[in-house]
């Protein structure tokens, strides 16, 4: 990374952050997440970059919110982020903060320099999908902490609005986290046939196991291939909404992108509006297997 003071501001009021759906008369104990799916640049951040757009999209969750439109008419409560991960990431914790990308970073700020900070994918990622340097230069703090303030604190707020919503008419919930995950992750782990849907439950921790259960016979129902927590158990979205005690339960989805689209191109396949119905009935029925248990 070069050794130039960034020094920009984003004028936030122009940004849509988020959008919801099914909000205001929850009819299912269950919430999509889809933090990933946002493809809004901030022109004050493109200036910054050394990337391509078409570069950093491919960080994104493609289409996974178009696969999940169908369950989202259905009525499922939805919250979707509408900015890039590239410029934000919302399935990590605040603090996972790399001191290296700032020059003025504080020398007594905590820090949660963990393996996502190690890689470069933080909370403000130092690097693109093909490892490259992000930034044409090193970070201002101040920038970073507003940045967080007015997109990251806005999302998370929202989702803890909708969750308390939900808790509050049914007596718990379930905030199913939404992910694509890159097919070559698949076959490297599953060098057989590769993976379909992957599960996070962080090890039966996150959510009752018939829960999980439930949603993964769904997709065995059509012979998809699905593995448990490989080669992802759950995030911080997962982790920090996951809350038994309180019956708030999390569980995050990843759909192989090659079943779906071209990866490269950015562009749907032949097989999309399959997938789409394949993992929308899933939801719905997953939704409507959650409402039951609520009325029993």
């Amino acid at each position: 990374m070069e050794n130039k003071k960034l020094d920009f501001k984003i004028d936030y009021k122009k940004i849509p952050v988020f959008t919801d759906y099914n909000i205001d008369n929850v009819k299912f104990p269950l919430i999509l997440s889809m933090p990933h799916s946002g493809s809004y640049f901030p022109p004050e951040f493109l200036q910054q970059v050394n990337s391509s757009v078409d570069v950093m999209r491919h960080n994104e969750d493609i289409f996974v919110d178009e696969l999940m439109q169908p369950a989202i008419d259905a009525g499922i409560p939805t919250i979707k982020m509408l900015v890039s991960r590239s410029v934000i990431d919302l399935n990590r914790d605040r603090l996972e903060l790399d001191p290296t990308m700032f020059y003025n970073y504080p020398k007594d700020k905590d820090i949660l320099y963990d393996k996502h900070c190690r890689v470069g994918l933080g909370v403000v990622h130092r690097i693109n999908y093909l490892r490259e340097p992000l930034y044409k230069g090193l970070l201002d703090y101040s920038e970073v902490e507003l940045r967080l303030k007015n997109l990251y604190d806005v999302y998370h707020k929202r989702l803890q609005q909708i969750i308390q919503k939900c808790v509050k008419k049914f007596g718990f919930c379930l905030v199913l986290d939404c992910h694509s995950m890159p097919s070559k992750i698949c076959s490297i782990i599953d060098d057989r046939s590769g993976i379909d849907i992957c599960l996070g439950n962080l090890f039966s921790q996150s959510c009752p196991q018939e829960m999980s259960d439930f949603f993964a016979g769904q997709f065995w129902g059509k012979n998809y291939k699905v593995e448990f927590n490989c080669p992802y158990s759950g995030a911080f979205i997962t982790f920090n909404y996951c809350q038994p005690r309180r019956k708030m339960y999390t569980l995050q989805l990843e759909i192989n992108r090659a079943l779906y689209a071209n990866e490269n191109a950015l562009q749907k396949n032949e097989h999309f509006y399959q997938m789409q119905d394949d993992v929308s009935n899933a939801i719905i029925n997953f939704a409507q297997y959650l409402s039951r248990s609520v009325e029993i």
